[in-house]
């Protein structure tokens, strides 16, 4: 359980750094230079993700169970999930999705992480995925707080198509059903359907 603990703090925390400090990621990126940063930033999240992923599959060899779920959260959790995917997707396609979600990749995150706490109930499972709704929401907060402060610099909006939405959500809906029937069984040793 240590090795995902310390892999959700050094992910989370690198993802943070704008959070604790609104002006953080611009001052480090400053001192250390673009590049360096960019570097450090990726290492330190390459290294977390693959103790989060190291650390989850040992926890899931012994788990500890902090609640059984009712058959129906399932259920929800499924409908939760239809969604994520093409949040994520819209989140680099500019069109009306884009602009209702406002921040889609935080969006997809809460609903993966909502999803996926309402189907599990192990330890590894509430610090997994609640550290990841926990941190959904904080950045969220500080997003929006950092757009009222005009910290938050975004470059200039693409213009929108209509395109880009059909496209998020034809592709998005597809790897669903890919994760459902056939990819989360394979990287997981989990069918969601049961």
């Amino acid at each position: 359980m240590s090795w995902l603990v310390v892999g959700l703090v050094l992910f989370l925390g690198v993802h943070s750094v704008s959070i604790v400090a609104p002006q953080g990621r611009h001052a480090l990126a400053q001192r250390l230079g673009e590049n360096a940063f960019k570097g450090v930033y990726t290492l330190v999240s390459f290294i977390g993700l693959a103790l989060i992923v190291w650390g989850y599959g040992l926890a899931r060899q012994a788990p500890v169970l902090l609640y059984t779920p009712p058959a129906g959260l399932r259920h929800l959790a499924m409908l939760l999930m239809l969604p994520v995917f093409v949040l994520l997707l819209a989140a680099y396609l500019p069109g009306r999705i884009q602009r209702a979600a406002r921040h889609p990749m935080l969006l997809a995150v809460k609903c993966w992480a909502l999803a996926h706490l309402l189907a599990n109930g192990t330890l590894a499972d509430v610090l997994l995925f609640g550290g990841f709704l926990a941190w959904a929401v904080a950045d969220r907060i500080s997003v929006k707080r950092r757009e009222a402060a005009g910290l938050l610099r975004r470059p200039p909006a693409l213009p929108g198509s209509a395109v880009n939405d059909a496209i998020a959500v034809v592709a998005g809906l597809a790897i669903y059903l890919a994760i459902v029937f056939w990819a989360h069984a394979w990287l997981f040793g989990v069918r969601p359907m049961g």
